[in-house]
């Protein structure tokens, strides 16, 4: 296996939302998750709409401050460095973000969009910045030409390799790609995925990809974090993912990705119940509410993420004890 890029520790953040009747509640967004990413992998984190995934990517760069916990790079934690000191960490950790469209500034170029991390990481030569912007438009197939125009006069999928660009000029490790395809076409999906494998290939990265589409993961992912309500339920290689599931929730996720064959049989799980709300600290596991597994002790107790095959890690009262 490869050397350890990172080992995040039992991290959490929690948010103060406050209510119309001036009422303040705690959301448990990310509730200690505990997981290592290695060097030139890339992690895919799956998880239904709002379970937490963005904000725990965000949580790893310091874009949010995590509530606790710990992110262990080169044997520091980085969540104690001060954000006035973080600066050469910044330059080896970066993001491509969603929207393609709203994460570029409309008031630049995507040449001024390019060079600006330049600037701020310290390179005053214009000559050499120059050849860096062109050089990695050229990367991600931009033309040079094209970097005069704004954002507005770019495609959907131009626009998302301008991101990927500026995330990339800098020569980062680790990179953060949080749902990049999931508002483009499904052609542009593909060319864009194998961009990223590409990349990943000829500048050494490492990615956490976050998404919902587990056909996505699949496709460009080594292992798999599965995410509920805050916390990593299950993670393997994607082939022990796809072929043998162990938490209900994972099975339940893996039963609603679309066959191509019309034909073909498979046996849904349809999860009853409501997840319980985010605001309710609960005992025992998260989802006990909708699995239709359940025991006593998935309402007293909540499981911990144990090694049942190898790399094969779940969080499920049927594979083990308390």
């Amino acid at each position: 296996m490869s050397s350890l890029l990172a080992d995040i520790r039992k991290l959490s953040k929690k948010f103060l939302v406050e209510e119309e009747w001036g009422e303040k509640l705690s959301l448990d967004a990310v509730s200690e998750v505990s997981f290592s990413i290695f060097r030139g992998e890339t992690l895919g984190l799956v998880g239904e709409t709002g379970c937490g995934k963005s904000t725990l990517g965000r949580c790893i760069l310091r874009l949010l401050e995590p509530s606790s916990g710990e992110i262990i790079m080169d044997g520091r934690d980085i969540l104690r460095v001060p954000l006035s000191e973080f600066k050469p960490y910044r330059r080896r950790m970066q993001i491509v973000f969603q929207d393609p469209f709203a994460s570029l500034n409309p008031r630049k170029n995507a040449y001024a969009i390019l060079e600006e991390p330049l600037i701020i990481h310290g390179e005053k030569n214009p000559r050499v910045r120059r050849e860096k912007v062109e050089e990695m438009a050229a990367r991600v197939g931009l033309e040079v030409r094209s970097l005069s125009n704004y954002s507005h006069e770019f495609s959907g999928g131009q626009r998302q390799r301008i991101g990927i660009a500026r995330a990339l000029i800098l020569q980062p490790e680790f990179v953060v790609c949080d749902e990049p395809v999931s508002a483009l076409d499904v052609s542009i999906q593909a060319q864009i995925l194998n961009l990223l494998v590409e990349l990943q290939e000829t500048m050494h990265l490492t990615y956490l990809f976050i998404s919902h589409d587990l056909s996505v993961v699949r496709h460009i992912s080594n292992r798999i974090a599965v995410m509920y309500m805050g916390k990593i339920v299950e993670i393997a290689d994607k082939e022990a993912i796809f072929a043998t599931p162990l938490h209900p929730y994972t099975r339940a996720l893996l039963t609603s990705v679309p066959i191509p064959n019309p034909r073909a049989k498979r046996e849904r799980v349809l999860l009853e119940g409501d997840p319980p709300s985010p605001f309710q600290t609960l005992p025992g596991c998260r989802f006990h509410t909708r699995c239709p597994l359940r025991m006593d002790i998935c309402t007293e107790a909540m499981p911990e993420l144990r090694a049942v095959d190898h790399q094969h890690l779940v969080a499920c009262h049927l594979y083990g004890g308390r």
